[in-house]
């Protein structure tokens, strides 16, 4: 990266819903940011951990046991394992950190599952 990035408006052009794009790598970490409305499906990864920040909007990460409800400029982390569904009533823009292991929707596939390449879309046009 050789001039400074604003995730915030980079997340405010992307066109697609649940479509991450990574737009930095940091050591084994891909940087990525998100478009959301609507509900992803229940999912986990058994392996990694997951960082969201808010940029703008509100966000909510449903759990078996319960639910938190994110705000602009707040901060989750939900532990590697623990199942969840990410859902936006409205549309709201993330910033998330996830090791480059970290498959889209962990061991669930559907067609609103994206791959690898597809989240590197933004980065690898650049």
């Amino acid at each position: 990266m050789s001039q400074p990035l604003s995730p915030l408006q980079i997340a405010e052009s992307l066109t697609e819903l649940w479509s991450p794009q990574v737009i930095a790598e940091v050591n084994d970490m891909y940087v990525k940011v998100a478009k959301t409305k609507g509900e992803l499906l229940w999912h986990a990864h058994d392996h990694e951990d997951e960082l969201f920040i808010i940029l703008r909007g509100e966000f909510t990460l449903e759990f078996e046991d319960g639910s938190v409800t994110l705000r602009e400029g707040e901060v989750f982390v939900v532990p590697r394992g623990r199942r969840h569904r990410p859902s936006a009533k409205e549309e709201c823009l993330l910033l998330l950190f996830e090791q480059k292991s970290t498959a889209h929707t962990g061991s669930e596939t559907t067609a609103a599952t994206k791959s690898l390449a597809d989240q590197l879309r933004w980065l690898n046009s650049r």
